[in-house]
């Protein structure tokens, strides 16, 4: 084993929590690595392949989970420089002021926050200048107060989508602009880095202009002479010292070997999933469940959302290239015929043809799916996903096993139901023509997208992993900085709260550091 090296703070992963909380302490002049279990993603044509992109999944892990059943799941997750956020739609959402405070669901009840909206309320304004969010504020009937307008103005709709806008709008819904982290100029098409291409939600940006951690965060923070990234850095375990108060070295499987690193302070941003999962493989004397795991609380209350597609088929063609351009939160606190929350409605950025064989019958021709493509409208579904302490990620025999058992999935039907029942509505106003087929599917438990809540955070050690600033309750120099610290799921991205809240810890470890 190689001999330790010493820096003030070692952050592990560079997704949406580890890339931004890096980008905070380079500005601290102080000691920091970043080690990162992937290489940066390869600039390469099959980035805007989509038979490699969702048949193939080319850029995810080749890893195998298991459900709670012991059958295999394969991870649509990926380890890169910039984490998932290198292949995310980049709707960057607020949570709503509510999601912070006790909901009743038809399913159960969502649990308050030991922080407040008005906690975040900066850092989301941060966050949003450093991911150069576009949107429109005062359009969403569900929109919290905000101290500062958006970087940049909305996205536009696209003539199809603008039309169903229109029709939406009439039926006395509130559609507005998604917030979306692209680096797009409209007014100049010239000097817009993003094209607004076809290639956009869970694909590589190849052009760059996808607002990911990596360019947004990571590159920038590297700029600052105190900050080294080690890359194809899986992290094994981390040792304490014999009080188990303290991390004091990062065992790290290099690629000529494994060394270890020792810091100051440990963050622990590997994602929801991989972060529970290390803290449990770190078991030892003092912590013999887990590292930082006394509450037996780490890799419980495991949430992904209840989410999915529906494909609405009509007469009328779309022509449509980017679609992700407005979202419905009409029903996200629920409605006359569901008084229960339901959840977000938004489009799906790109669709086509070759998205649905999977879905299709076997022998279906590649000209009747093209031919369905050209009159489709993707729409994703978001219902919250609630916490469960059965829920959890386990390790077995140094694997991941997800336990996972699926809640409030009325509230998902109810959702699918009563936006069904309003693009019905619309496409009637329009064209008075028969009504078109709508395909539904859910996203199966291996999507383990928008993944938190496995190390939540709370003010009681015997019922939560963190503080409210993300420290571990048992160990003083541990913080957990990714969707892990979530007490609850609510029912848009978190990728934004992700962002702003490794922004608030950030703050929190610099004055820590002084």
């Amino acid at each position: 084993m190689k001999d330790s090296t010493q820096y003030d703070v070692i952050v592990i992963g560079t997704g949406a929590g580890g890339g931004t909380l890096a980008w905070k302490l380079a500005q601290s002049g102080k000691k920091v690595l970043i080690l990162e279990r992937g290489p940066f993603l390869p600039r390469e044509k099959e980035n805007w392949d989509t038979k490699a992109i969702f048949q193939e999944n080319r850029y995810h892990t080749t890893e195998t989970w298991y459900d709670k059943e012991g059958k295999s799941i394969h991870p649509g997750t990926g380890y890169w420089v910039g984490g998932n956020t290198k292949v995310y739609g980049a709707a960057l959402f607020r949570l709503r002021r509510e999601d912070f405070e006790t909901l009743k669901h038809k399913g159960g009840i969502s649990p308050e926050w030991p922080v407040k909206y008005n906690d975040f309320e900066p850092y989301y304004t941060a966050a949003e200048k450093l991911y150069c969010v576009h949107g429109q504020r005062g359009v969403d009937p569900t929109e919290p107060t905000m101290s500062a307008d958006y970087p940049f103005p909305s996205v536009s709709n696209e003539p199809r989508i603008q039309e169903i806008f229109d029709e939406v709008k009439a039926l006395g819904y509130k559609p507005f602009p998604v917030p979306l982290g692209l680096k797009l100029n409209e007014a100049n098409r010239v000097l817009s880095e993003c094209i607004r291409c076809d290639t956009c939600d869970g694909f590589p940006c190849l052009v760059d202009a996808k607002s990911d951690s990596d360019h947004c965060a990571v590159r920038p923070a590297l700029a600052a002479k105190n900050v080294t990234l080690v890359t194809e850095a899986k992290v094994l375990r981390l040792i304490t010292d014999p009080t188990g108060r303290t991390v004091t070295e990062v065992e790290t499987q290099l690629k000529d070997g494994v060394t270890t690193f020792s810091g100051k302070i440990v963050a622990l941003c590997a994602g929801a999933i991989n972060s529970a999962g290390l803290l449990l493989r770190s078991s030892n004397v003092k912590h013999p469940n887990g590292l930082a795991n006394g509450s037996d609380q780490v890799g419980r209350n495991f949430m992904f959302h209840q989410a999915g597609a529906i494909l609405a088929i009509s007469p009328k063609k779309n022509p449509s290239r980017y679609m992700k351009t407005f979202a419905v939160n009409d029903f996200y606190f629920g409605s006359k015929d569901f008084p229960y929350p339901m959840g977000n409605v938004q489009l799906v950025g790109s669709f086509n043809f070759e998205m649905m064989r999977g879905d299709a019958p076997p022998l279906t021709p590649g000209l009747v799916l093209e031919e369905m493509a050209t009159r489709a409208v993707p729409w994703w579904l978001t219902a919250e996903d609630l916490p469960d302490a059965n829920n959890r990620v386990r390790i077995k025999k140094d694997t991941i096993e997800l336990d996972y058992t699926p809640n409030n999935t009325e509230a998902y039907e109810q959702l699918i139901a009563q936006w069904t029942q309003v693009l019905k509505k619309s496409n009637a106003v329009e064209h008075v023509l028969p009504l078109g087929a709508y395909f539904k599917k859910r996203i199966p438990l291996e999507g383990v997208g928008h993944q938190n809540g496995t190390c939540r955070m709370g003010r009681d050690p015997k019922t939560s992993v963190l503080n409210e600033f993300c420290r571990s309750h048992e160990v003083d120099n541990l913080y957990v900085v990714d969707g892990s610290f979530f007490p609850s799921s609510s029912a848009v991205n978190p990728s934004l709260t992700i962002m702003a809240n490794a922004l608030r810890v950030g703050d929190h470890i610099n004055e820590r550091l002084k």
